[in-house]
């Protein structure tokens, strides 16, 4: 068996790089890159009848764990769109929450824009290429037990972080953001390195090197064994079926058979889809009117929480409170001060946080930093607790 594999771009201008490979006779047959996606066309006579997996940057995709109630059922699922609001610059109607794997309460889930995913597929559609399964490339990236992997790719570098987390990004920005974050860890961070790059420069890191190969080729044999796909629910892509069978009247009246098992089946299945869309419909209901205490009567929901979420846009002006936490993490850094509770006034442009540190010195020196980084800081009151200090700390943007 023959397997084609093709790393898309962030954008219509990125190169894209190639490879065909013999899963029975584990060699390269054939391998390249193309200047942009305009040029994937090229790939649909070496595609032929090869099964195509597709590999999306990391960097458009967001990877993520999410704690679930315990004993959650599947239908908790369809609320993890309003359980990662907060943490997305964008409208949750504007992204698609791909499942993953579950580990006891941890839910694995992808975020990624709708218009990347079509822009993708429409890619691979006008290239006559059949691809139904899309995966984020830091998950084709072998996994290191209790550590890292890393693997360069041109000017970029994958890191795989755990079974399902990692990060892409330009080798010449993330190898020193790595190199920040590992000098921070207590124990050395243990990497497996598939890139043959020198690391000698990175802090507090052990590094096993795995033999030199071909990066599409590594990237091949762990996109294999990898289950997890963002071509799903509405992006799912139906198997091209094979016009050969037509011919054999036998296989005919078995596919009638088999259609009529799958109608009965689906007339049950709809059955079921109905009830659960009803309790899902109530669900999202008392998950809405929880959340807006004050929402009123709606008839379409998704247009009143798009109402009221660019209400709150608007109300919030251009300062978000993750541009906020981003600015303020040298000063967490520096003084080692960590917050406990985190609120964001939206009216305020406001962070009020429940903090702690090792002494009065570091919250006041957080303070100083963070003033340095140009924002307004109001302290509030500070306990000692056991061999902590912790303090309420209100901070504004200034601008």
């Amino acid at each position: 068996m023959e397997q084609l594999l093709v790393r898309l771009g962030a954008t219509d201008t990125d190169p894209i790089s190639w490879l065909v490979w013999s899963t029975t006779e584990e060699e390269i047959i054939a391998s390249g890159e193309l200047p942009n996606a305009d040029s994937l066309a090229t790939l649909s006579e070496r595609a032929g009848h090869r099964a195509v997996i597709a590999l999306a940057p990391s960097s458009e995709i967001l990877l993520k764990w999410v704690t679930l109630p315990p004993r959650a059922s599947r239908k908790v699922l369809s609320a993890l769109p309003f359980m990662l609001e907060d943490e997305l610059a964008s409208d949750i109607s504007e992204q698609f929450f791909a499942v993953g794997p579950r580990v006891g309460d941890q839910q694995s889930v992808a975020v990624v824009s709708h218009e990347k995913l079509r822009m993708w597929q429409q890619w691979l559609a006008d290239a006559n290429l059949f691809c139904d399964r899309l995966i984020p490339d830091v998950l084709a990236v072998p996994q290191t037990e209790n550590g890292w992997s890393i693997l360069t790719l041109g000017e970029q570098m994958l890191v795989r972080q755990d079974t399902f987390k990692g990060i892409q990004g330009e080798q010449a920005w993330l190898l020193p953001t790595l190199g920040h974050f590992t000098a921070q860890q207590e124990a050395p961070v243990v990497i497996t390195n598939y890139a043959g790059i020198d690391l000698s420069g990175t802090a507090n890191i052990s590094v096993n090197n795995a033999p030199l190969e071909l990066p599409m080729h590594v990237l091949a044999k762990e996109a294999l064994a990898t289950s997890f796909n963002l071509f799903q629910g509405d992006y799912k892509v139906k198997r091209k079926t094979n016009s050969l069978w037509s011919q054999w009247r036998v296989a005919a009246v078995l596919a009638v058979l088999a259609l009529c098992t799958s109608l009965v089946d689906k007339t049950v299945t709809l059955y079921q889809l109905k009830a659960e869309n009803a309790a899902l419909k109530a669900s999202i209901n008392s998950e809405v009117k929880a959340g807006f205490p004050n929402i009123g009567t709606y008839r379409n929901v998704k247009l009143k929480l798009q109402s009221e979420l660019d209400q709150l846009t608007r109300n919030g002006g251009d300062t978000s409170m993750l541009i906020m936490l981003e600015q303020l993490t040298p000063a967490f850094a520096a003084t080692q001060v960590k917050p406990q509770t985190l609120r964001f006034d939206v009216n305020r442009t406001e962070i009020r946080i429940q903090a702690i540190g090792k002494s009065f010195e570091s919250l006041e020196q957080f303070r100083r930093e963070a003033e340095s980084a140009g924002f307004l800081v109001e302290q509030g009151a500070i306990n000692n607790r056991d061999d902590v200090v912790i303090g309420t700390v209100s901070i504004r943007s200034a601008s």
